[in-house]
């Protein structure tokens, strides 16, 4: 499962480098973005294994731009895991029923988050 590409879309820059940070010692390639319509961008040219996306971002939000990317067929594949800092039960529903493959609150824990990553990722091949 190491050394797959995975898009982190976060504004915030130290949960940017943690995800990064984390994702890269175990192995994995990482690629960033700020804002939806950049991650959007990227995820068409590099096609990523998994989209790690925060929900509130400047601009488009993470589910209006989840919305786009199973839209498009060069991207409506790709898994996706939602990253939030509200930990309310009903939104891990309301993210998983927007069609997000996964769900993380913030702070991130490391094992959770590691989990969740394999998790996902080990799904798109089953």
């Amino acid at each position: 499962m190491a050394n797959e590409l995975i898009l982190i879309i976060e504004d915030n820059e130290k949960n940017r480098k943690l995800c990064r940070d984390v994702l890269q010692v175990k192995g994995f390639k990482t690629i960033e973005s700020e804002t939806a319509e950049e991650g959007l961008k990227l995820a068409l040219e590099k096609s990523p294994a998994l989209i790690l996306m925060d929900i509130q971002l400047p601009g488009m939000d993470g589910i209006a731009a989840l919305k786009q990317l199973r839209a498009d067929a060069r991207t409506k594949s790709i898994p996706a895991i939602a990253i939030t800092a509200s930990a309310m039960t009903h939104n891990r529903k309301t993210m998983l029923a927007e069609g997000f493959d996964g769900y993380q609150t913030k702070p991130i824990g490391l094992k959770d988050f590691l989990g969740e990553v394999e998790r996902v990722l080990g799904a798109g091949r089953a």
